[in-house]
């Protein structure tokens, strides 16, 4: 096995050495082989053009078509530059452009593009050198294949010497506006306007259904319900009950301010009992209330801890508060209701009995 690595290593040198010399040779040949000389060359611009202009990119290269798949190419080293003032890059392009299959023994015979790109730097004419590719058969035989060489002519941009006048650079050429360039404009506007506009109707609708009446949750409802979410003993811990007391305790706060009008939310609680004074509160609650928030201050400011027993009073106590001074608000407004009421009826009455003295009045 590596025999055979070792000749074919020797052998793809041999044509890589033979194929470098055929491009100064053209009658070199190997054991073996021959010079086939081929059509099938081409020039082709890179961008098209009717003519070269000086730096374009060409292709050059050759066609070789019906070659059997297990035919081996193998293609010279490109010098650069290829000759004076066409340089070339050093790589082939290698396209394979049709492989037609052959039923009978099931091979291949394949239409093969191969090129190099090149740029000329000088006007004038140019005679290429000829294309080489060695073509190795499956039997050893090695061909040196010669494709016709190609004739390029180059320019540069012709300038009229006789009227020649050098001119400094033009500045930018100005354009009338048109409607069509200004529409898109003008649409573009009036959409951003109108989304605008209605953006703001709407916050100002939202913000005048927010300010206008709505429906109030009931005071002692709002403190029922927010009492309600300390319930339980895991608030006595000693490091929650600042958290229990003062979310009690601003409930409290909070109803008394919408049950009594008391700004109960930035007073002390001095102030605060000071405020209540007078008002239906009974007086044990008044005072059982006055304990609770004083125990409260003592907690959150004085870092007392409070005994299990006064933790376990404060919830029903604070709720006894509440459903107390409810229900009195409630009998009060029916009171207040009922007497509307019997106002009302009075004012009714009083037109019917003046009337049955209305035709003293009368003129006769």
């Amino acid at each position: 096995m590596k025999g055979r690595l070792l000749i074919l290593a020797l052998l793809l040198g041999a044509v890589s050495a033979s194929a470098q010399e055929a491009w100064r040779d053209t009658t070199a040949t190997d054991t073996g082989g021959r010079v086939i000389f081929k059509d099938g060359s081409f020039i082709q611009p890179l961008t098209p053009r009717d003519s070269i202009l000086v730096a374009d990119r060409l292709l050059y290269g050759f066609e070789l078509d019906n070659v059997p798949d297990s035919t081996v190419l193998a293609f010279p080293k490109v010098a650069n530059p290829l000759m004076t003032d066409v340089i070339a890059l050093p790589n082939w392009q290698i396209d394979t452009v049709k492989v037609q299959k052959i039923r009978a023994n099931n091979a291949r015979l394949l239409n093969i593009r191969a090129s190099i790109a090149i740029q000329p730097f000088e006007e004038g004419t140019y005679e290429l050198p000829p294309l080489f590719v060695q073509r190795i058969h499956t039997d050893g035989t090695i061909d040196t294949l010669q494709f016709n060489r190609q004739t390029i002519e180059v320019f540069t941009m012709p300038v009229d010497t006789a009227t020649f006048v050098p001119h400094d650079l033009r500045g930018q050429a100005g354009y009338p506006v048109t409607f069509a360039e200004v529409l898109p404009w003008v649409l573009g506007f009036w959409a951003v306007a109108l989304l605008v506009i209605g953006l703001v109707s709407w916050i100002l609708s939202r913000k005048h259904n927010a300010d206008g009446p709505a429906f109030q949750e009931p005071a002692h409802i709002t403190a029922l319900r927010k009492l309600d979410k300390w319930r339980g003993d895991k608030f006595w811990a000693p490091d929650k009950q600042k958290l229990f007391y003062s979310g009690v305790t601003d409930a409290l706060r909070e109803y008394i301010v919408a049950r009594y009008g008391v700004g109960a939310m930035e007073m002390t609680t001095a102030e605060i009992f000071e405020g209540l004074r007078g008002t239906d509160i009974p007086a044990d609650l008044y005072q059982e209330m006055k304990d609770l928030f004083e125990r409260a201050d003592f907690v959150k400011f004085a870092k007392y801890i409070a005994t299990p027993e006064d933790n376990a009073t404060v919830l029903p106590q604070a709720v006894r508060f509440v459903t107390s001074t409810y229900q009195t608000q409630i009998e009060e407004e029916e009171i207040a209701g009922q007497a509307g009421n019997d106002d009302e009826s009075d004012r009714h009455a009083r037109p019917d009995r003046a009337s049955e003295h209305d035709d003293d009045y009368m003129p006769k």
